[in-house]
């Protein structure tokens, strides 16, 4: 009994023996979001832009103390994130389209301590008199994407991206991605009135 007791252990144990457990790597969800639909977005705003019917909710404010100054959130619920614009108008002798550039330059740059890299992306539209620059932000920042457009003459438009979560760069990427072609859109069909 004893002898047959050990012999079926050493076969257990020369048998469950084997290669090295190795753990298994992390996995990210595979997210997939729907095609983007894209119809003009028109409010009392001093523009219009295409907007992705994504958008859940769009609230406008009037930015007080400010001549003809906006706030815009484009809130997307599925994806738990917002793009927030901010629209200023120019002065007649534009000496604040200079403070708006410096301040939408130095915004950015604020980001430099969470992110791993900042992608810089010129946009020039002549014929609509549009230009601008979009960041691309690389990492843990609190900000994924931010953008400015402007005619250089009356209009000055900013954004950025946010999402309601703590920064993990590689979970957030796919939404980052999606909206940043969002932004694009915008940038692309922005209208001046």
């Amino acid at each position: 009994m004893k002898n047959s007791f050990l012999i079926i252990c050493i076969l257990l144990v020369c048998l469950s023996c084997g290669q090295d457990p190795v753990p298994k790597p992390h996995a990210y969800l595979r997210l997939e979001f729907p095609e983007p639909n894209y119809n003009k977005f028109q409010d009392s705003l001093p523009f219009t832009f295409d907007k992705n019917d994504l958008v859940s909710k769009v609230e406008t404010k009037i930015i007080p103390g400010a001549t003809e100054s906006y706030g815009l959130t484009l809130e997307y619920a599925p994806l738990k994130g917002s793009i927030y614009l901010t629209y200023k108008n120019v002065n007649q002798n534009k000496e604040n389209l200079i403070a708006y550039l410096q301040d939408a330059q130095r915004f950015t740059q604020e980001h430099t301590r969470k992110a791993d890299e900042i992608v810089e992306q010129p946009y020039i539209n002549n014929n609509r008199k549009v230009y601008g620059m979009l960041y691309e932000i690389g990492g843990n920042a609190a900000s994924q994407s931010q953008f400015y457009v402007t005619d250089s003459t009356e209009h000055f438009l900013t954004g950025s991206l946010y999402f309601y979560t703590k920064p993990n760069y590689d979970s957030i990427y796919p939404a980052a991605k999606y909206l940043e072609r969002d932004i694009k859109q915008i940038m692309e069909s922005i209208a001046w009135k």
